[in-house]
């Protein structure tokens, strides 16, 4: 793999160039992550992951295409970001529907302004 240098302004830090790295050092990556998620990953709490145990029993199949195993709970019809700013608990599983990674990477793509990069 080629190297290259961190796309972070006055860094120097040399980093190897492979598939799905963003050009930044790993520095800088912490940072950033740091400024997106500012208390940590909602993802790997003990209540989200209850939330996603009970969606996902509840939708076995992708509740979008019917053919393929759900496994993404999805926050819908409202948003994660949009629950915690109405004061609703995130984590309730009436919040949410079980879908395979593929209609939820198009769900995604599709309603979040710069996709996955938009912070939650």
């Amino acid at each position: 793999m080629p190297w290259t240098v961190c796309n972070q302004h006055d860094c120097g830090t040399l980093i190897q160039k492979t598939p799905g790295t963003d050009g930044r050092c790993p520095k800088h990556r912490h940072t950033a992550d740091q400024d997106r998620r500012p208390t940590g990953n909602p993802y790997t709490t003990k209540a989200h992951r209850t939330f996603r145990e009970k969606v996902l029993t509840r939708d076995p199949i992708c509740v979008l295409c019917r053919r393929e195993p759900s496994t993404v709970a999805d926050h819908y019809p409202t948003e994660r970001k949009d629950l915690i700013a109405q004061g609703i608990n995130p984590n309730d599983p009436v919040h949410g529907r079980g879908l395979c990674k593929r209609c939820h990477d198009k769900h995604t793509a599709r309603t979040s302004p710069g996709g996955w990069n938009t912070p939650l």
